[in-house]
């Protein structure tokens, strides 16, 4: 496997006198399928939101490729190849599930002039299995059809790192399953993809490594079988 892509180092990030994360560290190696998990409340969010660049950080620094990103503007990393998906899509509603690429398209990173934008939307939507939906606005789309989109959006983006907040979130098991077969898709791309999930069947199908947050700390990293079996994990969701 490559080298570190993304270093996280003594990140720390209060609310006024709560302390949502404190000195928390973690290292993401290039093309690593990477799970982030801990109760609700355990400071998930709030880092990849200060990874991402939507909130600034306290204390600590964000290494990406090697170099300091923790004072650059959100827009910034998108550049660098840090994209975000969300766990409630929010496309342009007025625009066909073809044209909602066309926005991330256009800013992304290595783009060639010229290059048509229709035809390179298309192919991300074969790839994400929406190709029949192309022309058709959101408010016609399924709740996974919306997910997939999300993803679709997040690919235009050209991402070296994509956090993955939540994607399977009141699906089926059978659309887990499906969006499980995107993420491993574009992992063997070479992208790599950090996963935040409340699914435990999926985040441990899914991830190499897992780090678990708990109260704003890091409590336990490891792969999913040592996860598993850590006693502070188990601590962490069911008490005592």
């Amino acid at each position: 496997m490559a080298g570190t892509l993304l270093e996280v180092d003594g990140l720390t990030k209060r609310f006024g006198g709560f302390i949502a994360l404190n000195r928390v560290s973690l290292a993401v190696k290039a093309g690593e399928r990477f799970g982030l998990i801990g109760p609700n409340g355990s400071g998930k969010t709030t880092l990849i939101n200060c990874v991402s660049g939507s909130l600034p950080v306290d204390g600590g620094r964000i290494v990406f490729e090697g170099g300091d990103i923790t004072g650059l503007p959100p827009h910034r990393r998108t550049r660098l190849g840090i994209v975000r998906s969300f766990q409630i899509p929010k496309p342009f509603t007025s625009m066909t599930v073809l044209e909602n690429l066309h926005i991330p398209l256009e800013s992304a990173p290595a783009r060639s002039h010229g290059a048509d934008a229709d035809a390179e939307a298309a192919e991300i939507l074969s790839a994400i299995g929406l190709d029949a939906k192309a022309q058709l606005r959101p408010a016609g789309l399924t709740q996974i059809e919306m997910r997939k989109l999300e993803l679709a959006r997040a690919m235009a983006a050209r991402p070296k790192l994509l956090i993955s907040d939540e994607a399977m979130a009141g699906l089926s098991s059978a659309e887990v399953d499906d969006i499980l077969t995107i993420l491993f898709r574009l992992n063997e791309r070479g992208i790599t993809i950090i996963m935040i999930e409340h699914i435990m069947r999926a985040v441990m199908r899914f991830s190499e490594r897992i780090v678990v947050l708990d109260a704003g700390e890091r409590i336990a990293e490891g792969t999913p079988d040592e996860i598993v079996r850590n006693p502070a994990v188990e601590k962490a969701y069911l008490g005592e």
